[in-house]
């Protein structure tokens, strides 16, 4: 479960990027990017929240929690964390 939602965090920035703020700088559309950046934000705390919740069920340690978090601020973070620890763990 963890490693479909970090791939649904990632996925939303790419489409936040590559989708919506096109639509709103070419295009002149900034509802794209009101609404794409909402649903980013709320795949970022689902995916942060998510994190913590295996942290507390015992299914990361502290140090993969670390990694999680810090992946989380860095783009498309969640993508090497899902492959190089989550995706080993079948988590």
């Amino acid at each position: 479960m963890l490693s479909k939602i970090a791939i649904i965090e990632g996925s939303t920035l790419l489409l936040l990027l590559f989708l919506a703020m096109p639509a709103k700088r070419l295009y002149g559309y900034p509802e794209a990017v009101t609404l794409m950046g909402s649903i980013h934000g709320a795949a970022f705390i689902i995916y942060v929240v998510t994190l913590v919740a295996f942290f507390a069920g015992k299914n990361l340690n502290l140090k993969q929690l670390g990694m999680g978090l810090f992946a989380a601020f860095i783009p498309f973070g969640s993508f090497a964390f899902e492959h190089y620890v989550l995706k080993p763990q079948k988590l």
